[in-house]
């Protein structure tokens, strides 16, 4: 097995064509609870990866669990991390996908460029790392979830202006409910500028 990644929650392992997951043990919590969330989150990530497969999402099918060993086997994507070779062509994908997420009631939770994998082969977006993800169909779960991508592409790729206009039109083409969880998006950016006056 070879290790290629670690977090702030779990490493990383590849094993043939498979990823192993494993949460680890965080030190300053009590035992008891530290276990339990582990346990919990290990079984909710599962949880999202089965409800994505049943859907045809692109993200890694899960092909074992154990909340025992804290661990989630799936299969491995081949690819470019989108952030290593974002452009605008692939702006309005993002969009299309992040609504697929919300409309099966899906939050991500860590809508990064660096979560997403450019396919070898067909070069289609797969979306990974659902550690933090959870179901949820409120429309804030769903503006927040907006709101923390764009302040990612804001950040990291900020020399590509207009990034977020597209992934909000491939949003709005993709979502039903887009209008009233963009209006709600523009809630919580303005609540966002008034925590940092």
């Amino acid at each position: 097995m070879l290790k290629i990644a670690q977090g702030a929650e779990a490493v990383l392992y590849k094993d043939h064509n498979d990823v192993i997951k494993e949460r680890f043990s965080k030190k300053y919590r009590y035992p008891h609870l530290d276990e339990s969330l582990r346990k919990f989150r290990t079984r909710r990530e599962a949880k999202v990866l089965g409800r994505l497969a049943e859907t045809n999402f692109p993200a890694p099918h899960l092909k074992n669990f154990s909340d025992e060993r804290m661990s989630i086997v799936m299969d491995f994507i081949p690819g470019e991390k989108l952030k290593d070779v974002m452009d605008h062509t692939f702006s309005r994908e993002i969009g299309l996908r992040v609504a697929e997420l919300h409309t099966n009631g899906i939050i991500h939770g860590d809508l990064t460029t660096s979560n997403m994998i450019v396919h070898k082969e067909n070069r289609a977006l797969h979306f990974i790392d659902f550690g933090l993800s959870f179901f949820s169909e409120k429309t804030e779960d769903k503006a927040v979830d907006l709101f923390l991508l764009e302040r990612t592409l804001e950040s990291t790729h900020y020399e590509l202006p207009g990034l977020f206009e597209n992934v909000l039109q491939g949003y709005s083409e993709n979502n039903p409910n887009g209008k009233e969880i963009l209006d709600r998006l523009e809630e919580v950016r303005m609540r966002g500028r008034n925590k940092k006056k």
